[in-house]
């Protein structure tokens, strides 16, 4: 094995130095790896290395606080691209990636954005190797963000939002339709409030959003006395603001709220209801009656003031009505 390395290392040199420079340098190799048994790396072996790197960059993640669903996304995605290429990390070229990804989007006929988020996370995993020096340069730096068609995605109206509460049959899904319409919070931040993070007085309560960051979100008048209606007709003791309609009324979770959104969306015939429809109202009406785009973002709870513009849809009817003011 030695015998084999200092020859092939002999050979690419030999353009480089002389006979005698060569010779010099056959020697010192054969001094230096004399006592030194090497064992050539099976591919099990790099295989256990990039996986061991994997693990530790998504420990790095999780210490900024990425949820475990993104975790579970990122090593999905990280895994799944090692795999299909077959090299080792540190063996990845741009050009792999590239054909990768348009591999990967001819054979499943996925979306641009899915491509463009399998993208990003590509290259948030070859930065980070970059920066703790485990390749000298990022693979991902020439590949650009992948172009996206803008589509233009569904809010609910004012007769959509009455339809919905007047078929709830139960106070608490009359509460809960109203502090999501109210609020615009996630799913997710629904599901963790308690009781006591309700402030009636103020109309606000606080919640826990992506990363654990908190922030304060507001409530109208008929939200407060609906939830208080809810909270009066609750016959158990459980901390949750919404917990399931029959005992032993545990914490409602995510599935239950979309499963029941969906199935009052069936029975009036309305299509794609499900809870994040009601943040992207709110931020569309938000922008729509003037609130500055800034005071949207916080209230939302959005890092890039881009996502909150993603969220809001400019109300159409308004875009007319401008146009025969300023311009028609």
């Amino acid at each position: 094995m030695v015998a084999k390395l200092i020859n092939q290392v002999l050979v690419e040199m030999t353009t480089s130095l002389s006979s005698n420079q060569l010779e010099r340098l056959k020697f010192v190799l054969q001094q230096t790896f004399e006592k030194v048994e090497l064992i050539e790396k099976t591919e099990s072996d790099t295989e256990n290395v990039d996986f061991s790197i994997i693990h530790t960059f998504l420990a790095a993640k999780r210490v900024e606080g990425c949820s475990e669903k993104s975790m579970n996304y990122y090593e999905s995605t990280i895994r799944n691209a090692l795999k299909a290429i077959g090299k080792g990390i540190k063996d990845i070229s741009t050009d792999d990636l590239r054909h990768y990804l348009d591999d990967y989007q001819q054979r499943s006929g996925a979306s641009r954005v899915t491509v463009d988020n399998i993208r990003r996370i590509l290259s948030s995993f070859f930065a980070w190797l970059e920066e703790e020096f485990y390749i000298v340069k990022s693979p991902v730096r020439r590949i650009h963000k992948v172009k996206t068609g803008k589509v233009v995605k569904d809010t609910y109206t004012d007769e959509a939002l009455e339809m919905m509460r007047d078929s709830c049959d139960n106070a608490r899904d009359l509460a809960m339709i109203d502090i999501l319409s109210s609020t615009g919070m996630r799913v997710g931040e629904l599901v963790k409030l308690n009781r006591d993070d309700i402030d009636f007085q103020n109309r606000e309560c606080i919640v826990t959003g992506k990363g654990n960051k908190q922030r304060i979100v507001y409530f109208d008048a008929r939200t407060k006395i609906h939830l208080q209606n809810y909270l009066r007709q609750r016959k158990d003791d459980n901390e949750a603001l919404f917990v399931t309609l029959l005992a032993p009324y545990s914490r409602l979770q995510i599935s239950g709220v979309e499963i029941r959104l969906r199935n009052i969306g069936k029975d009036l015939n309305m299509t794609k209801v499900h809870p994040h429809k009601f943040r992207r109202t709110l931020a569309t009406m938000a922008i729509d009656k003037g609130m500055p785009i800034e005071q949207v973002q916080h209230l939302l709870g959005h890092q890039s003031l881009d996502t909150t513009l993603q969220y809001a849809m400019v109300n159409q009817a308004n875009v007319k009505m401008s146009h025969r003011k300023f311009i028609g």
